[in-house]
């Protein structure tokens, strides 16, 4: 748990909603567990008990709290911030690959035994990886329960149950409530859509969030085909576990609204976990804030762009091609070039979605034809295979469970990747916050317009007092390499 009992104790007494997420406060008179910010009446301090996750209050016995939904909160930040086995495998467990692989699949893609690992999470979260991923398909039927029409048994398929009576049994045991009182309560609030392959959601964050912000980074290297973006809106093709899907995201003041068009509803929750790294909702921004406010140069550009955040990654091998594209030449150009390799060899979605037609292309298609597809250097279409390859044959993993040092690592033994594309992997793929890009010219650049040095040694030296929101400082530097000096904004 990120915060000790007694700051704990004092965010429930405030229902400071700054908390909702990083911890479960559970009541030992009436056996319920909330967020931090219930609006319900404080219990007495001794009734109070606080886990880490909602999976480690299901298992002590405590059902959810109807009134304020726990589950429906940012995920705790400590999830990005840990970079140890716990944090790594919560990642992977909020993307499904227990469901999908089994607690085998999940300990081999982390590299240790089921024994250590269950271990471990039992120790540190209170829950093991049945458990955690137990409350996360519990979630992902409530979210189809009460935003779809599907058939419940349908929804016990794509939630990941095993069983129909599994599915009724949990909910009950979770939510005190069974799947029909669920959705009656949900229709009498909202309505229920009338398309099942549609699927409306609130993603929460903490305010304040720069949405805006991530989604202008994302729109300005949108690729036709792939990608949509316009004044508030973005869109995307997926490529998911078990099908494809399109999202929309469009920025409110306190969720991002999502339309969700999936070939298989088991992908929800894939689906939901890659949007939330994509965007970074769940980082803390006070933390955040707190940390870089204090520097003098950067006081301004934090007090000008509230809540910024990191962009994130919906596919590691997406990431690291346009990183390996991008080197040595501008965000126009490498978005040209990668939209023509897009346009070649991407496969072409079953139900385009407007201008979003394309899926980015697999692995083995681009070991086999990037050579010939990709324009520019040869040097750089032979890393584009290269890194292709080693996907496609197991030799290199790009998923959020990586250990950001081993990825490095595995990422710069391949000819044409150095220093800065395999920390731009880290800092996107892994949502690492402690990276700074020195080896960037907008970055530089934009430590000039701060006034700072843009010698890499400098600004290296400077940035010690930034960890561990390095990250963040960087977005703010190239911001600042495009808007100029937070002085000359105000004044114009």
């Amino acid at each position: 748990m990120l915060v000790g009992t007694e700051e704990a104790l004092r965010a429930v007494a405030s229902r400071d909603a700054r908390f909702d997420g990083c911890f479960i406060h559970a009541v030992r008179s009436t056996g319920i567990y909330c967020r931090p910010s219930c609006p319900a009446r404080t219990p007495k301090r001794d009734n109070s008990v606080f886990f880490a996750t909602a999976a480690a209050a299901q298992a002590a016995g405590y059902r959810a709290c109807r009134r304020c939904l726990p589950d429906a909160v940012p995920g705790s930040p400590e999830w990005n911030l840990r970079a140890d086995l716990a944090g790594r495998a919560m990642r992977l467990i909020t993307d499904g690959v227990v469901d999908r692989c089994g607690v085998r699949g999940l300990a081999d893609q982390l590299g240790y035994s089921e024994r250590h690992l269950t271990r471990v999470l039992t120790a540190e979260l209170g829950a093991g990886p049945l458990g955690l991923a137990r409350a996360h398909r519990a979630h992902s039927a409530r979210i189809l329960i009460e935003t779809t029409s599907i058939a419940f048994g349908d929804i016990a398929f794509a939630a990941g149950f095993s069983s129909l009576r599994q599915f009724n049994d949990t909910l009950r045991e979770v939510f005190d409530a069974t799947p029909t009182e669920m959705r009656s309560r949900a229709q009498r609030r909202t309505g229920i859509p009338s398309s099942a392959g549609v699927v409306q959601l609130r993603l929460p964050f903490r305010v304040p969030c720069d949405v805006a912000g991530v989604l202008r980074f994302l729109g300005q290297r949108a690729l036709t085909g792939l990608e949509d973006a316009g004044p508030d809106h973005y869109t995307r093709a997926l490529r998911l576990p078990y099908g494809t899907g399109i999202a929309t995201l469009r920025p409110h003041d306190k969720y991002v609204a999502c339309t969700l068009r999936l070939t298989d509803l088991r992908d929800l929750g894939s689906a939901v976990s890659r949007l939330r790294r994509l965007l970074d909702l769940d980082a803390d921004p006070v933390a955040i804030g707190d940390v870089l406010g204090t520097d003098p140069a950067l006081r301004t550009a934090i007090a000008r762009t509230p809540g910024v955040r990191v962009p994130g990654s919906v596919d590691g091998l997406e990431i690291v091609v346009r990183a390996v594209i991008g080197q040595q030449i501008s965000v126009a150009a490498a978005r040209k070039t990668t939209e023509r390799l897009v346009s070649a060899l991407g496969e072409r979605l079953p139900q385009p979605d407007g201008a979003v037609t394309t899926l980015f292309p697999t692995p083995g298609v681009l070991a086999e034809r990037a050579l010939d597809a990709l324009p520019g250097p040869r040097r750089r279409a032979e890393t584009v295979r290269a890194v292709a390859e080693a996907v496609a044959e197991g030799r290199l993993a790009l998923h959020p469970g990586r250990d950001a040092a081993e990825l490095r690592h595995d990422l710069e033994s391949i000819s044409g990747i150095g220093p800065w594309t395999s920390s731009y992997a880290s800092m996107r793929v892994l949502g690492c916050p402690d990276v700074l890009l020195i080896g960037d010219l907008a970055l530089r650049r934009g430590a000039g317009a701060l006034g700072l040095s843009e010698d890499p040694a400098a600004i290296q030296a400077y940035a010690r007092r930034w960890s561990p929101w390095s990250s963040y400082a960087g977005v703010l530097l190239w911001e600042a390499a495009v808007s100029g000096p937070p002085q000359l904004q105000k004044a114009s």
